[in-house]
This record gives C-alpha cells, sequence and structure tokens, in this order.
C-alpha cells in the first residue's frame, strides 16, 4: 500500500492579540497573511481581531484567503472576535480551542506574540518530541524575537533534558519570506497518516 504524503492545506498561526511595541511585527504579520492567501494556503488562528492575530487575518481576509477561526467563548469579548473569518469556532474551553487548532492544521508557525504563544507553541514542540504528530513546527525569529527560547531549548539539550533531539527538529526563519518555503519541504518528508497522529492521544491534547 503506497502511503501519501502530507500536503499543507492550512498553517496555524499562533502569534500576539496584542501589537507590542516594534511595529515591524505586525508588518510581518500582515505579510505573511498575504503570502499565504496569495498561496491558496489556508489559516487556522486564535480568532481574534486585534494586534498580530487581527493583522493577520485583516491581511488574509483582503486576499480573500480562507480564514479558520478558534476562540473559547470566556474570550469572545476580550479578544473581540474576527467576524470576517469563513468559519469561526467557539469553543468551551482552551483545552477544546487547541485540539481544533491541532486538527485543522498542517503546520505551525509561532509568531512573536506573549505566554499564551509561548505555551501553544511549547506544547506541540512537547508532542512532536514524544512522537504523537510530525507536523512541521516553525519559530519565526523575526528580528530576533524568539532569541531567548532558543538559547533556553540550546540549554536544556546541552544540560541533557532534552533526551530526544532527533524528534525536537523544529524549523527556525528569520524572515516572513522564509516561513512557507521552509514548510513546503518540511511537509515533503511526512505521510498523511504521521501528519494526522494518533487519534486517542490527539483527543486528550
Amino acid at each position: 500500500m503506497v502511503e501519501m504524503m502530507a500536503q499543507l492545506r492550512r498553517v496555524c498561526v499562533y502569534c500576539g492579540s496584542n501589537p507590542g511595541h516594534d511595529r515591524a511585527f505586525v508588518a510581518a504579520a500582515t505579510r505573511f497573511g498575504e503570502i499565504l492567501a496569495d498561496n491558496g494556503v489556508g489559516l487556522v488562528y486564535g480568532g481574534g481581531s486585534g494586534g498580530l492575530m487581527g493583522a493577520l487575518a485583516t491581511a488574509m481576509l483582503a486576499r480573500r484567503g480562507d480564514i479558520v477561526g478558534v476562540i473559547p467563548e470566556f474570550l469572545k469579548t476580550r479578544e473581540h472576535m474576527f467576524e470576517g473569518a469563513h468559519e469561526l469556532v467557539v469553543t468551551p474551553d482552551m483545552h477544546e480551542r487547541k485540539r481544533i487548532m491541532f486538527e485543522r492544521s498542517d503546520a505551525f508557525v509561532a509568531l512573536p506574540g506573549g505566554i499564551g504563544t509561548l505555551e501553544e507553541l511549547v506544547e506541540q514542540l512537547t508532542w512532536a518530541q514524544l512522537g504523537r504528530h510530525r507536523k512541521p513546527i516553525l519559530i519565526a525569529n523575526l528580528n530576533g524575537f524568539w532569541n531567548g527560547l532558543l538559547g533556553v531549548l540550546d540549554h536544556m539539550e546541552e544540560s541533557g533534558f532534552i533526551h530526544s533531539a532527533a524528534r525536537l527538529n523544529f524549523l527556525v526563519a528569520d524572515t516572513v519570506e522564509d516561513i512557507l518555503p521552509a514548510l513546503q519541504r518540511a511537509i515533503t518528508a511526512v505521510t498523511e497518516d504521521e501528519k494526522a497522529g494518533e487519534r486517542e492521544t490527539v483527543e486528550r491534547m
């Protein structure tokens, strides 16, 4: 039986619901939305209309890109849902939000953001390291934003606490233009079954 190679249909993007102090990050989120839409790749994201989230979604909408927003009930008002999403999924809690975002995505990208962005990224790194899925994970280290985290990961490995480094094979891109090509190259090494992960495990994520 020939296994089907995975395709990059939708990318899950983790990013800040605030714009941050560096205007370059909002510009980068906008540009990445344009790139995804222009290449026919859909967006799965947190469903907010502010900050980097809003810039990303607005750019996608302007280029007629496909947008899936996933937001928990308690954040509908706080993060101001993006009403322009083609599909808006409201979940009862954060756990369900992350599970749906995982299921609907073929790869993950972390743009600059806060604690929530960091938590979502680290969770995906953890599940990938444990061998639960092989969807590409990319850290967009724009203007060196994630240098601190990358340093911590290097320190953990050097100290012997990352015992399966071969599985912690996340990607790093320094520019927005490098993100999609890196994901497209990585996805060619993954089958659809490997990308989907173990159903029982995914349901508990």
